[in-house]
């Protein structure tokens, strides 16, 4: 076996979430646990920060995993979905994982696979615990995939559990309501272990106090000693103020990454740093927090939050892809058309079609020129069925066969006093990128 035919079988011959949707997601942690005891359960071998929530969490374990990474720890970072490449979503140190490890893995794996019959996320949640493992980190970041309690994540034992915020996302699996959601998110809080809030809501706050006190974990909410002011930017970084009262500490900082709503998972980091050194042997100066979040995607490779793909015209993508995550971003770009002057906006949208796109549409701004795509999986929104949606909500504009087309066209009608703004969906952004890197 290759890296060509590994990537082969484990795209092609299992279930991916991220593909097809709801029929890849499993609601228990069986196989997650039996591919792991194949490997000598290496995930025991390794601290972890488990990282769950609605929206920021890949944002949130980026930005810890930099400071660790500045503080001389060696960090794993396991993160979902990639958006280029399959490697994104194992690192230490910034760095992906080999090949050479995807290969063999998957080649190990391969027997006890066909047996058992596992997702595509639960082959790769073992093989980052195996890769953190035999790399000997310091310390990983895990991100869960969906919901908390029976993600496949599920099956670590952290020093801290973190969940950003609760919001209306995979309904269909994780209920209907903000407790419901939160109830599902709250599975990762573990016994003895602290946990942090970093959004709290007055549906979910007493669903995590409940939780935490059937586990006797200690619970922090980081608005309960984190504040933090947004003082402006520009297209390389923004600057903030920071007050730690945990730590009794204030100063300034400027952050690689640039969507408004950051200031929310750069309270939750902050405060998941203050409890780690209160709790763990794991510290984080202030000065080496500066530097990681000045480089944070330079120190990860982080991809896809307002991330600026050029200038003349000023072209931004952003992987918010449900109404509370998309509410950030269109207040922002409101902020840039009036930074910036600019006339128009050209908006490359695409989602799947196992969301409840009209929450979405009627988010998106009339005045704008639209350009319906799809990415290329089979969970993607036909681009002709979602400009025909899209009409109903006054969005106007053309469909085209694939992102390539949609973001050619944009940028021969796009002046240089006018914007194009990529999102709707991870999907949507990973293949821009392949278009523009190209």
């Amino acid at each position: 076996m290759n890296y060509s035919q590994a990537l082969e079988y484990l795209f092609n011959q299992l279930p991916m979430f991220s593909r097809i949707g709801a029929a890849a997601y499993k609601k228990d942690l069986t196989n997650t646990i039996a591919l792991c005891a194949h490997f000598g359960n290496p995930q025991n071998n390794f601290p972890t920060v488990h990282i769950a929530g609605t929206n920021g969490k890949g944002s949130t374990s980026h930005l810890l995993a930099a400071a660790l990474q500045t503080a001389g720890y060696r960090v794993g970072l396991y993160t979902s979905p990639h958006y280029i490449d399959f490697k994104e979503r194992i690192k230490i140190d910034g760095l992906p994982v080999t090949e050479a490890f995807v290969t063999q893995f998957t080649a190990d794996v391969q027997a006890l696979a066909d047996q058992i019959k596992p997702s595509f996320f639960e082959i790769t949640v073992a093989m980052a615990f195996a890769y953190f493992s035999a790399q000997k980190v310091d310390i990983a970041i895990i991100e869960t995939g969906l919901g908390g309690r029976l993600d496949s994540t599920n099956i670590v034992q952290p020093l801290l559990s973190v969940i950003t915020n609760i919001d209306y996302d995979h309904m269909d699996m994780l209920g209907d309501t903000l407790a419901l959601i939160a109830g599902e998110k709250a599975g990762i809080i573990k016994p003895n272990t602290p946990a942090l809030i970093g959004e709290s809501h007055p549906e979910t706050t007493q669903v995590f106090v409940d939780k935490a006190t059937s586990v006797n974990a200690e619970l922090f909410f980081a608005e309960d000693f984190i504040k933090i002011t947004h003082k402006g930017q520009n297209l390389e970084h923004a600057f903030y103020h920071i007050e730690n009262r945990l730590s009794d500490s204030r100063y300034n900082l400027s952050l690689q990454l640039l969507g408004n709503y950051q200031s929310k998972n750069l309270a939750t980091v902050t405060a998941s740093l203050a409890l780690l050194a209160q709790k763990t042997p794991f510290r984080v100066s202030e000065e080496q927090f500066k530097i990681a979040c000045a480089q944070v995607q330079t120190l990860t490779g982080m991809l896809g939050r307002w991330q600026v793909l050029g200038k003349k015209p000023l072209m931004i993508a952003d992987a918010a892809h449900n109404p509370h995550g998309l509410g950030y971003v269109l207040e922002q770009l409101k902020d840039v058309f009036k930074t910036y002057q600019l006339q128009k906006l050209h908006f490359i949208f695409g989602c799947v079609k196992d969301k409840d796109v009209s929450k979405i549409l009627s988010l998106l701004p009339q005045n704008a020129q639209y350009y319906f795509c799809n990415a290329q999986i089979p969970r993607a929104m036909p681009a002709d069925v979602l400009k025909d949606k899209a009409a109903e909500f006054g969005l106007l504009g053309n469909h085209f066969d694939s992102i390539k087309q949609a973001l050619q066209n944009a940028k021969t009608n796009c002046k240089d006093d006018e914007m194009i703004f990529i999102g709707g969906s991870i999907f949507v952004i990973g293949e821009a990128l392949l278009v523009v890197n190209d």
